[in-house]
């Protein structure tokens, strides 16, 4: 009865939205590149990047929205980094995303020991308080499950409207679906498939800069090794569950942020050893993928590297020198 009592409460709900936050908000941009026709596993090492600098950039400036920026800063570096990889270099988009998150890993433990020491995990700086919408705060139930959560829930939600219309409502966004679709045909039709795959990207990793940025700065207040614990592959596996649709990888880093309020108020309920826990988002995850989300097929020209015709681009470069 204890148990069933969890779902009974506005606080489970409430923690669910707030967990689900950083998955969402990487989530969104892993559908962003993904429809550009990149493969994006990196999520988890620019969720790690962002996570840091934005630590550090609020406990230096001693300003929480210039540690937001510094953690779009930070994730957006090793975004371009996948970018010019993936894009430029086209290597195996898997393999440099592994690198790149091993890379994120190495980077934030080796800086913060060299600026903080091995005793400094205590160190806090400057977050963010819960953000309370007049009046609808005060709704019973409702009030602090929707409106009583940090800025950056808020920000996931908006940016979701957002990507949505930006990607079924537009031509930019028929562009960018194109160029993971068929990025053959839209360069014939004149556009730089090249040049969306890199905003993309890009885009990505600021996306994921607020991901971060949401699990140092909205409570937590410090920097710990390895922070981001798998929390980027889980909102690569939204992306995959959602059917690359923004709407359907929010709604599965909800679930997954389920998984984690729940195994929480697990803890104080059954003696069992905690790490069983934390197993717990892992298995939801794993369990989804294999025996819920049925077929699903992503982009076409996902992590297919884009080679210009060179036919095309040697027709080009004539008409700018106008010659024949």
């Amino acid at each position: 009865m204890e148990f069933l009592n969890i779902f009974l409460t506005p606080d489970f709900y409430s923690a669910t939205f707030r967990l689900a936050t950083p998955l969402m908000l990487a989530a969104l941009g892993g559908v962003i590149s993904e429809r550009s026709g990149v493969l994006n596993m990196a999520l988890e090492g620019q969720i790690l990047m962002g996570a840091f600098f934005g630590y550090l950039g609020s406990y230096l400036f001693q300003n929480v929205w210039l540690g937001v920026l510094t953690a779009m800063v930070g994730s957006l570096f090793l975004a371009a980094l996948h970018a010019f990889m993936s894009i430029k270099v086209k290597v195996n988009q898997v393999v440099s995303a592994v690198g790149l998150n091993t890379l994120a890993l190495g980077i934030t433990s080796t800086l913060f020991r060299f600026l903080f020491g091995t005793d400094s995990q205590m160190a806090s700086c400057p977050g963010m308080a819960n953000l309370d919408i007049p009046v609808l705060s005060d709704l019973p139930f409702v009030g602090p499950v929707l409106f009583s959560q940090h800025p950056l829930t808020y920000a996931a939600v908006v940016l979701l409207i957002l990507l949505n219309l930006f990607l079924f409502r537009t031509s930019r966004g028929l562009e960018l679906r194109a160029a993971g679709e068929n990025p053959q045909a839209l360069d014939v039709a004149g556009v730089d498939v090249i040049r969306i795959r890199w905003l993309a990207v890009l885009t990505t990793g600021l996306f994921c800069g607020l991901a971060g940025a949401s699990l140092t700065l909205t409570g937590l207040n410090t920097f710990y090794d390895n922070l981001s614990s798998g929390r980027g592959f889980i909102a690569y596996a939204a992306v995959v569950f959602g059917k690359w649709t923004p709407v359907g990888a929010a709604l599965a880093a909800i679930l997954f942020g389920a998984g984690d309020a729940l195994q929480l108020r697990m803890q104080t309920i059954f003696d069992i050893p905690y790490y069983f826990y934390m197993m717990m988002p892992y298995l939801i995850t794993f369990f989804a993928l294999v025996f819920f989300m049925g077929a699903a097929k992503g982009p076409a020209a996902n992590s297919i590297p884009f080679e210009k015709d060179k036919g095309r681009r040697r027709s080009a470069r004539r008409s700018r020198m106008g010659g024949n």
